[in-house]
């Protein structure tokens, strides 16, 4: 064999391995990428913070004050330990609940019997702050996974919250 097909040869077998090696480098970031949705699985789609009508304190006006988180995959998520809380801390923990794809569940301030589709905090007085606060929701590690804030200064998602209700769905 002749030097210049023998330098050759190396050359070709240098970029098949230079090839081979980005190929495997690239891949699990692109593999790690495919798996990883482009929306979370749950998010809060809905927040009214503001019930309608008197500020009571009833059954009634507390269960109008609600969030609500949706499904965007068609598996079913078990939000058992998943916690939605408010800015000043106060947090409500999901227990023995399961969120069927492509459903919402409207967790209630009030006081109320669980359902599939609503949930109720049990409490007898009211979880957010119809002029500033913030909805966060974390799943059972403490994991961040989506929040909603509206007030004054507040901001998600190039939206401003200035209206009683905020519906965070996409058309």
């Amino acid at each position: 064999m002749s030097s210049s097909t023998v330098t050759a040869r190396r050359i070709s077998a240098a970029a098949l391995a230079a090839a081979a090696l980005v190929g495997a480098v690239a891949l699990p970031a692109s593999a790690a990428d495919h798996g990883r949705p482009d929306r979370p699985k749950v998010e809060i789609s809905a927040v009214q913070y503001d019930s309608p009508g008197r500020d009571d304190r009833s059954r009634r006006s507390l269960n109008k004050e609600w969030v609500e988180l949706t499904n965007t995959t068609r598996r079913t998520v078990n939000l058992d330990g998943w916690t939605l809380r408010n800015k000043d801390g106060r947090t409500y923990t999901f227990d023995h609940y399961r969120l069927e794809g492509r459903a919402t569940v409207r967790i209630h301030t009030g006081e109320g019997r669980d359902t599939a589709t609503d949930l109720y905090q049990d409490r007898r007085n009211y979880v957010w702050d119809d002029y500033s606060d913030t909805a966060t929701l974390r799943n059972d590690h403490g994991r961040f996974i989506d929040d909603e804030s509206w007030g004054d200064r507040h901001h998600h998602g190039g939206h401003q919250r200035d209206g009683r209700q905020h519906d965070n769905r996409r058309a």
